[in-house]
């Protein structure tokens, strides 16, 4: 059977084509590819099938044109002969309020989608757009989405209410959420594989967008987003945690609510702290070199993953791991080593050879040894996660041809 698996953002369209053969002992990724600066002019797209790769320049108006780009590219390049040969699309989905668990995506779930687009507006319309794209492409191909809030469905209520009027919840479904949901699974599975007796885990996703989760027993129960992908750790453009009565006094300044909504979606965080770029890497570099407003910002991210891995401890009754993964958690050194300094009392030792020398993007331990706590950087694989389900719900409804 064969999966293509897709991961959208505002201006992106990535995805993997996977063999889900189950007479081997993992699936293949039979192509991959990507598209970025969709509407925005000069698209940058690639495409790898097995040994054979391709990449170029184009313009893409949408995110439709992504999707019959990308179609056309799998023929050509020979991962399939005919499109209908593809047996389903998996979505990693975002918000899909009150519908958390993978779902075979109709009218119904596009509506529910489409009212919680207001919360993610940069991630709902896109997937929006491509799963009406895709049924216009492909109408007899069933599709997935499988939404990132699913993983967190078992965090105690008391833990993801607000201190709310209850009918908000009720009539608004106004609650913590949680996403990043297949990564966070990813570790969870992948940590019960290499370390089984590390039952308390806790999950650090840092890269372009950041969560932090406690995981115990395989299972979800607590994560740092709330209702929207805004909150919680410091994202690379997003506020993170933030108090809402801020708005009053901005608005009371003369600033109009969209800018607002606005600045703390695209250029807060890393971005609006720092003044020079959501990306850490320059960042870091900027404050090596002296700015004081990058350190600042370095700062305050590390802090802000601190006081979650603090919290996390306390909801688990200590740790048995600490995981590092995302772009940042893969390969920043000198974060990591930062968010775990001076956590003796804890268990939490990092041996800072094991940490400097990690290869770029490897799967490995970098704590002490003897010490009480582990310390691993696995790279996620949110994609296989999504490509499981989707396997597994259709298996479920039995529509596969």
């Amino acid at each position: 059977m064969l999966i293509l698996v897709c991961n959208l953002g505002s201006t992106s369209f990535k995805y993997k084509l996977f063999d889900m053969n189950h007479d081997s002992a993992e699936p293949r990724v039979v192509a991959e590819g990507a598209s970025d600066r969709i509407g925005q002019g000069n698209s940058a797209w690639s495409v790898a099938v097995e040994d054979n790769s391709d990449q170029g320049v184009t313009d893409l108006a949408d995110h439709a044109e992504a999707i019959e780009l990308a179609l056309d590219q799998l023929k050509q390049q020979g991962a399939v002969t005919r499109l209908d040969e593809v047996d389903a699309i998996g979505f990693k989905a975002v918000h899909g309020g009150q519908i958390s668990d993978p779902v075979q995506v109709d009218e119904h779930v596009l509506s529910v989608m489409e009212d919680f687009c207001d919360v993610v507006p940069q991630h709902n319309p896109p997937y929006i757009a491509a799963m009406r794209a895709f049924f216009a492409q492909l109408p007899n191909t069933p599709q997935v989405a499988a939404f990132e809030t699913g993983f967190h469905q078992s965090i105690p209520l008391a833990r993801q209410v607000y201190g709310v009027p209850h009918e908000w919840v009720q009539k608004h479904h106004i609650r913590r959420y949680g996403f990043h949901g297949a990564s966070h699974r990813y570790i969870a599975v992948r940590m019960a594989e290499i370390q089984p007796r590390a039952q308390r885990v806790i999950s650090c996703h840092l890269g372009g967008s950041c969560s932090i989760s406690a995981i115990d027993g395989g299972v979800s129960v607590a994560n740092s987003f709330g209702m929207t992908s805004q909150t919680g750790v410091f994202h690379s453009s997003r506020v993170g945690d933030f108090d809402t009565f801020v708005l009053l006094k901005l608005m009371q300044a003369g600033m109009d609510l969209d800018t607002v909504w606005r600045v703390l979606g695209k250029e807060s965080g890393l971005k609006g702290l720092s003044g020079i770029s959501a990306d850490m890497r320059e960042v870091e570099e900027a404050a090596d070199a002296g700015d004081q407003r990058a350190k600042l910002a370095v700062d305050a991210f590390v802090d802000s993953c601190r006081h979650y891995v603090g919290a996390y401890l306390a909801v688990l009754g200590g740790a048995d791991a600490i995981v590092f993964t995302g772009g940042i958690g893969q390969n920043g050194k000198a974060i990591r080593a930062a968010i775990c300094a001076n956590m003796q009392y804890a268990g939490i030792e990092l041996d800072a050879a094991k940490n400097e020398n990690l290869q770029r993007n490897a799967e490995a331990s970098i704590h002490r040894d003897g010490a009480g706590v582990q310390v691993w950087v696995v790279p996620t694989n949110e994609e296989l996660i999504i490509a499981q389900q989707t396997l597994a719900v259709l298996s479920q409804k039995q529509t596969v041809r």
